[in-house]
């Protein structure tokens, strides 16, 4: 099954994560089919930045995200609206 999910990246203690689309089987830092936005959990206000129309498309292809990912999602067609 295809996933939307967190990826991480940074450094020990500054942790920053990529959204990416993936097999649900392969690992955290796996390889990925593709990239969607960002998330930055250490930044206040405008931590993300999700390209929502590529998100709906795999959404509607049958890709199933991540509770974090649907919040994030969700945050992000409500500030563009």
């Amino acid at each position: 099954m295809v996933k939307i999910r967190l990826r991480r990246e940074g450094t020990k203690g500054r942790p920053y994560y990529r959204i990416i689309v993936a097999d649900g089987r392969s690992r955290r830092e796996g390889a990925f089919i593709d990239q969607l936005g960002t998330y930055d959990p250490l930044v206040e206000t405008g931590n993300f930045n999700i390209d929502v129309a590529k998100a709906d498309e795999w959404i509607a292809k049958g890709a199933q995200p991540s509770e974090t990912v649907r919040s994030l999602i969700k945050k992000a067609k409500q500030a563009s609206a």
